[in-house]
């Protein structure tokens, strides 16, 4: 009588074990994995490269993966600088060729890839621009442009967040 009760007590665990294993397997299938690359920054002013605009452009990037990592059924697949510099053949090669872009993607995993520049046209504002991509296309899906006016951090923050709906938005719109 023991012996029954501990094979099937042993029984319900394996069940349970396996149900356990198929809901994560199906959770796992219903994110949107996606690669944010590092932004390049494109100044246009007279006074390229400065510094704090630099060390801006540098941040968004990570920025942007944070946001997305936090928002339910997102999955942000890692890209090291490495991988990313092999990828780039020089300055904007990844944003204007979005199926190198996917290419990348799709060694790490990613449904998406969001190539990202940050283009600079004057002192007073900045756009953000990114380059949806379907990493399983290959084509690009979104086009998508935030302005943002001043160089304060929250403002930055804003416009990254601004960003990362629009992603969302895209990401799903394309999934129906």
């Amino acid at each position: 009588m023991k012996r029954r009760h501990f094979v099937a007590s042993l029984l319900g665990w394996a069940a349970l074990a396996a149900r356990t294993a198929h809901a994560a397997e199906d959770e796992s299938s219903l994110l949107t994995s996606i690669a944010v690359l590092d932004f390049e920054l494109n100044d246009l002013t007279l006074a390229p490269n400065d510094a704090a605009e630099v060390a801006r452009t540098a941040s968004i990037g990570p920025m942007l993966r944070d946001v997305l990592a936090t928002t339910p059924g997102f999955r942000v697949m890692p890209v090291s600088a490495d991988a990313q510099r092999a990828a780039d053949k020089g300055a904007g090669y990844l944003f204007d060729h979005p199926e190198a872009a996917a290419e990348l993607g799709k060694s790490v995993g990613a449904d998406w890839v969001a190539v990202g520049r940050v283009h600079k046209a004057s002192f007073l504002f900045v756009y953000f621009k990114v380059h949806l991509v379907d990493a399983r296309s290959g084509e690009l899906a979104a086009d998508l442009i935030v302005e943002v006016k001043g160089p304060q951090q929250a403002l930055t923050r804003r416009g990254v967040e601004s960003l990362a709906r629009q992603i969302i938005e895209a990401t799903q719109q394309r999934a129906r």
